[in-house]
Order: structure tokens, then sequence, then C-alpha cells
């Protein structure tokens, strides 16, 4: 299979601090994995002061406050934004921003960002689908939250107004996912009913459901990622901290590898072991030259470098060419 695209879901677990989103990008390149992503978004334009908060949020924060407040303190500005692109190309990792609103879509096209990730709250948000298609790139979409036909509507509204090719995420927006609510085996009914390339991002604790969903096909991973676990804010509970990124991009790059291409044959590794694991065809005891050989004068026995035992019943009842002492390999 292909290298799998591993995306280190900065999002906003920066707190608001330019500071520590560079440090964010430093965990990433460091970590091996192929892009680091944040969260652009214009608070005044996507939450209205009396929205609520998740529960989740106010179990990872340990407060309870408007959406608005919450979100107002994660806001990193547009210049801030360019900044950090700089960064990223400095250091040599593909940047990548979630838009959550048209300025902020228009902006990211300005930084011409390679293709559009669409999170799972906007795949029922009509102008901005609209919006993110007229740019012909390609889209990445989430799809946490969604029945399969609201999946359907995105991918054909997305199309009908001109984007690039799809890729579907699955996703669930639990922070964290139990893992009896994750289904993997969804991700694998959308690429069979879409036609699409599809991948997973990770809301679990711990990094064994993003390396299964790579086993099970997936072609690109998002995962949560923090400095620190125990930083104030709502995703940082269920993100990783550096090492366990890093743990999980080694893990995906093994698989990927273990995979292979599918055709079953004798690996170059092992071929060497055949003459130790497998058996030939030995004398059980001492053999007389013309001597009749018999199921009771034959054994099967390592080393596997003579007379495969596959070829039993056509030495039977064949005569001795020589003689042969005890668990001598029989030639013809």
């Amino acid at each position: 299979m292909g290298k799998t695209f591993i995306i280190a879901e900065a999002g906003d677990n920066h707190n608001g601090n330019f500071e520590n989103a560079l440090k964010l990008v430093d965990a990433a390149k460091e970590a091996g994995a192929d892009c680091v992503k944040f969260q652009t978004f214009i608070t005044e334009e996507i939450i209205s002061k009396n929205a609520q908060m998740a529960e989740y949020q106010i179990n990872n924060t340990g407060r309870e406050e408007s959406q608005f407040a919450m979100v107002k303190r994660l806001e990193l500005t547009f210049s801030q934004f360019t900044q950090i692109k700089e960064y990223c190309d400095k250091k040599e990792i593909m940047f990548l921003s979630t838009p959550f609103d048209i300025p902020s879509i228009e902006f990211l096209e300005r930084l011409k960002i390679p293709f559009f990730k669409i999170p799972s709250g906007e795949v029922t948000n009509l102008p901005y689908l609209i919006k993110i298609a007229s740019y012909g790139k390609k889209v990445i979409l989430s799809t946490g939250m969604c029945e399969v036909e609201d999946v359907q509507r995105a991918v054909q509204i997305l199309e009908n107004n001109g984007c690039g090719a799809i890729t579907l995420l699955h996703c669930n927006t639990e922070y964290p996912t139990p893992y009896e609510d994750v289904n993997l085996n969804a991700m694998v009914t959308m690429k069979k009913r879409f036609k699409k390339e599809v991948g997973y991002s990770d809301h679990t604790v711990g990094i064994e459901v993003p390396i299964a969903a790579v086993a099970m096909g997936a072609t690109v991973v998002e995962k949560h990622f923090t400095l620190d676990k125990t930083m104030p804010g709502p995703d940082h509970k269920a993100s990783l901290e550096p090492d366990e990124l890093k743990a999980m991009v080694i893990g995906i790059r093994n698989i990927e590898k273990a995979l292979g291409d599918g055709n079953k044959r004798v690996s170059s590794s092992e071929r060497k072991n055949i003459v130790i694991a497998r058996k030939s065809i030995v004398a059980r005891r001492s053999i007389a030259k013309g001597e009749i050989f018999t199921e009771d004068n034959l054994a099967v026995k390592r080393p596997g470098n003579g007379i495969n035992p596959m070829l039993w019943y056509d030495i039977i009842g064949t005569k001795a060419s020589k003689d042969f002492s005890e668990d001598e390999l029989i030639k013809i």
C-alpha cells in the first residue's frame, strides 16, 4: 500500500498562545508527521454569544461558561497564522488549518494551502461547502455526527460546485471517544458506498485505533496532540503528548510495511529457514544396496535439503541404489 498521510492535529491546543503554536510545529516535525494542522476562525463569525459548551468541553476544562468565551481565548489572528505557515515552511513540514468561517476560507486560500480539511461540524453548512468547492482543490471531509445521508449530501454539494478529489474521514466527535463507539467498520462501508479514499480522524485515548485504521485501509490519519495533557483547554485530555505522537507515527509506518502487497510467497528473510524447518526423506535404519524402500525403513526428518516428503509414495517400493546409514538423506 501507499504511504498513509499523517495529520498531527494541533487544533487549538496552543491555547491562543503563538509561542505554543510554534512548539507544536516542532513537536509534529520531530514525531515524523506529514502535516501539522491548526484551526482558523473568527469567533464572532462562528459562535453566537448564547451558544453553550459541549458536555466534554465542560468536563475537560472544569468550568462552565459560554462557548463564545471559551473559544475566543483560543483564537489566533490571521497574521499569526501567516507566521506559523512561514515557520512550517522553514521546518519543512506541511502547514494546514481547518477554516470554520468564510473569511477564514478566503484567508487560507491566500496562504495557498494544498487542500481543504472540512470539520465534522460544517458538513451541513451549505454556504461553507459551496465556498470551499469553488476553489477546485482536493478536500478531506470529516464525517463525525453524520448519518450516511449527511455524507451523501455533502459530497454531492462539493462535487456539483467544482471541488477536487474527496477523501472521507470516519470520525466520532466525542472527546475522548469510547472504544465501543468508534465503529471503524463504518470507514470500510463508506469506501464501498462512495468509491472514494477513506481515512480516520481519531479522538480515542491512545494510539491503537488509528494504527488499526491503517490496517483496515485508511489513507489519511488525523490525531490531536498537545504539548502537555494537563494544560487547561477542551481538547488536551483526548490528545497525545509528543512522545505518544511519535510512537503512533512509528506504529503506522511499521503497519504499512507489514501489510505488504498481498501476494503469498516465500519472503527473502525466511527463505534461509526452509532447510532448517522443513523435512526430507531419510533412512530410519541402515539400508543395504538393493533393498526395497518401505514405510518401515524410511522416515521424514529435518533438515529439508533432501527429497521432499511430498514424494513419499514415489519413493516407497523403489530399490536403494547404495547403502544408507541411519538418518542419512535418501538419494535416488
